[in-house]
């Protein structure tokens, strides 16, 4: 141990091993997916904060492995952006500053059973705090937050159902605290042992009693992914590969198709030909077309990624345009200053316009649907507003075609599970290059993924589902919840620090009496 303190007494040794250890959880989430991983990989992050020599050393930790997490989670848009993912990285990782101090401040020393208690609700709290100011569209959105790397578990799907992928986060923060006291802090491993069975007896709790989605009709819809195209003259000819594999789905009693991300690369009033190509496939069919155009728009000035509904007659006026842009991908924020990112990576060279409202769309049959342009099936908001509004499945339309041969592709589909088990609706997640895969109601797959190899078409029996889940009815309370705990506690903190400080001026000694001489008179004389 000796040894251990003297090698870290380095300050870039121990900023390295932050690093390190920060990137560690990155490996529960696709491509590597080792679910049960998250459950202690923050553990070697901990030991380190509490072992800090003074809280702003702690706080260091805590960005340096918040840069490391940041940097891991989003290695795959090095070969865009360059240079500028490490300066985003170490931006956002910066979040992660008060929670390396509250970790010391909880766990550091020789703590208490009652300060080690505490720290099972405050950590997880503090790390809340940092997912819920990194969940702003304008810093990234909330991708690679810790609970969603449980999108495979049954029993967390349920768990998501009462309160969202906040919850679960939540629990693997506050399991990984526990696991932490139990390798470090022997004197307190009851408390340690006792969240570690209210965690079980949570995830318990919710297996059995929160509601299960009420499923019964079924509706067949499909998913249509062209593969790569590139090259010139690209958006004709995906435009053709998408026509030719949406051809062959005549005859098989459809509800809906949908097209991917950026399936149209021309404004459908410029491009009528295009608006009668998409009419006709959807009479040869017989169901309606979701395709998502990707184009400057002929009524509004901008370019706009929009969901477009078409129906045998042509577009029937139902339109989504994208709410939430992907920085750097679909715009530079503050570009004045920010704006040289173009020059060292492949930022956007035009910022995207917005949308200003979601849409649920009726593709007939009573069916409707709730339409999301990319990574918006990230927010966990989004999903929940069109439930709230009458969506019966939720749809993503997504890309990712820059990142193929990278863990995004399958980060982005997993993603789907979690909206889908939150809002108790089932989810289609449809792109052009892959992966594209449906869940149902309850977060499990239906059929296979069409991962980033397939240039193919594929329809899907998803069962409808009704009913409200607990996140739909009350929304991000355990966010509420955890700001609520942090407030309480730091107002306790202060006044445990002012009564210390009145209790350490009682005892202090107050200045010698003087004599009439003005020297300090002495006792016994």
């Amino acid at each position: 141990m000796k040894t251990l303190d003297h090698w870290l007494a380095s300050s870039w040794r121990r900023s390295v091993l932050a690093v390190l250890t920060g990137a560690l959880p990155v490996l529960a989430f696709p491509g590597p997916a080792l679910w049960w991983w998250a459950w202690f990989a923050l553990v070697p992050w901990i030991l380190l904060a509490r072992t800090a020599p003074r809280g702003k050393r702690a706080a260091y930790d805590g960005w340096c492995g918040g840069f490391g997490f940041v940097l891991a989670m989003h290695h795959w848009l090095l070969p865009n952006l360059h240079v500028f993912t490490f300066v985003i990285a170490a931006l956002l990782g910066a979040l992660w500053v008060p929670w390396g101090w509250l970790v010391r401040r909880m766990l550091g020393g020789a703590p208490s059973a009652g300060r080690v208690t505490a720290a099972l609700v405050v950590l997880p709290s503090g790390w809340l705090l940092a997912e819920l100011v990194r969940s702003w569209q304008g810093l990234g959105g909330p991708w690679g937050m810790l609970g969603a790397s449980q999108w495979q578990v049954s029993p967390a799907l349920r768990l998501a159902s009462v309160g969202g992928v906040w919850l679960l986060s939540f629990l693997v923060v506050a399991v990984n605290v526990a696991v932490a006291v139990l390798v470090a802090v022997r004197r307190a491993r009851v408390p340690a042992l006792a969240g570690l069975a209210a965690t079980a007896a949570a995830a318990s709790a919710a297996w059995v009693w929160s509601p299960r989605p009420d499923t019964g009709e079924r509706v067949a819809i499909a998913v249509v992914q062209p593969g790569i195209v590139a090259g010139a003259d690209s958006a004709d000819r995906r435009f053709d590969r998408e026509e030719q594999l949406t051809r062959r789905l005549a005859g098989r009693d459809l509800d809906l198709i949908v097209w991917g991300e950026s399936s149209v690369g021309y404004d459908l009033d410029d491009r009528p030909d295009f608006a009668r190509r998409l009419a006709a496939l959807s009479r040869e069919t017989g169901a309606d077309i979701l395709v998502n155009v990707d184009a400057r728009r002929s009524d509004k000035p901008g370019i706009y990624k929009s969901s477009v509904l078409v129906g045998a007659a042509g577009p029937t006026g139902d339109r989504y345009d994208k709410m939430r842009l992907v920085p750097f991908g679909e715009y530079v924020p503050f570009r004045s200053m920010l704006g040289w990112a173009t020059s060292v990576g492949k930022a956007a060279g035009e910022d995207r316009r917005r949308g200003t409202e979601q849409v649920v769309m009726d593709v007939g049959g009573g069916l409707r649907i709730g339409p999301m342009v990319c990574f918006e099936s990230a927010f966990p908001d989004m999903s929940r507003s069109l439930v709230s509004d009458g969506a019966q499945v939720l749809v993503a339309q997504s890309s990712t075609s820059t990142f193929q041969h990278t863990w995004a592709p399958e980060q982005h589909a997993s993603l789907a599970a979690l909206r889908a088990a939150e809002t108790g609706r089932p989810m289609v997640h449809a792109t052009l290059t892959g992966v594209s895969a449906v869940y149902g109601a309850d977060g499990e797959r239906i059929g296979s993924w069409l991962g980033t190899g397939p240039s193919a078409s594929r329809v899907y029996e998803i069962p409808l589902a009704q009913g409200t889940t607990p996140y739909v009815r009350y929304g991000d309370w355990t966010v509420y919840a955890a700001l609520l705990t942090l407030g309480v506690w730091g107002a306790a903190e202060g006044v445990r620090t002012v009564r210390l400080r009145r209790s350490g001026a009682a005892r202090r000694p107050g200045p010698p009496a003087r004599t009439a001489h003005g020297s300090p008179a002495r006792p016994g004389r």
